[in-house]
């Protein structure tokens, strides 16, 4: 996998970036949540792709985006003549192009449940992503339980718990690592950043989830960032 930021002087980034095989535009590692779930899931399942990585809150940062995509957000996928712009619909179109990677689960009933449960999490959990944003430089325990947030981590809870119990053999969700972990790897990130307490089992899951390659290697690369996105910091709750 090869990183380029973009940058106006780089000239050939856009023509490169369309060349055969898959180019991943993404945000800050240290930021970008939604950066993260296809990132982490595609570094997961060996499935090769370019990264081009965008700085937030630059003052350019929309323009380059647009570059790429008219939804003026990131992640993009670009798959040769194909764009696709939303994080969930980027693993999907990932499952249906590497069937024998298996980034569902096999099973029936774990794979509509994985598919509900990234469903969720990719349409809910307001306060979660307003109140404790990912910020894995950062370490704020204690900070951003508001009720809204604090109801989400307890909805969480009981979907781990229940994935945990009926799938995943207190390994992953549903036993392997799959989307619906990488989709959950953020909320890992922020659990961790705001020192969310959680019960022995979903402690020992996010411990598990922070250890897997390519998790790790999203958050060193996060830490090794030197870009501040003034912005994200900003909104850090008191």
């Amino acid at each position: 996998m090869q990183t380029t930021i973009l940058d106006p002087s780089l000239t050939q980034t856009l023509a490169a970036a369309r060349e055969p095989g898959l180019t991943l535009i993404i945000g800050n590692k240290n930021y970008s949540s939604w950066s993260m779930r296809p990132w982490v899931a595609m570094t997961a399942f060996g499935i090769p792709f370019q990264e081009v990585r965008v700085l937030l809150d630059q003052s350019d940062t929309a323009t380059k985006i647009a570059e790429y995509s008219a939804c003026g957000r990131v992640p993009v996928l670009l798959a040769g003549e194909i764009t696709i712009w939303d994080s969930l619909a980027i693993c999907e179109y990932l499952a249906e192009q590497f069937p024998d990677k298996h980034l569902w689960p096999q099973d029936v009933a774990a794979r509509a449940m994985a598919r509900c449960v990234c469903a969720e999490m990719h349409s809910g959990f307001a306060g979660l992503r307003t109140d404790m944003s990912m910020n894995i430089k950062a370490k704020l325990p204690g900070r951003g339980r508001t009720a809204a947030a604090q109801a989400d981590i307890g909805r969480i809870s009981e979907i781990w718990e229940e994935c945990l119990s009926r799938f995943g053999h207190h390994q992953f969700l549903f036993g392997d690592f799959s989307i619906a972990d990488a989709y959950f790897a953020p909320v890992v990130m922020r659990f961790r950043t705001y020192g969310v307490r959680l019960a022995p089992a979903l402690n020992a899951y996010c411990e598990r989830v922070q250890a897997h390659p390519a998790v790790a290697r999203w958050i060193t690369e996060a830490l090794a960032e030197t870009e501040v996105a003034a912005r994200h910091d900003a909104e850090l709750p008191d």
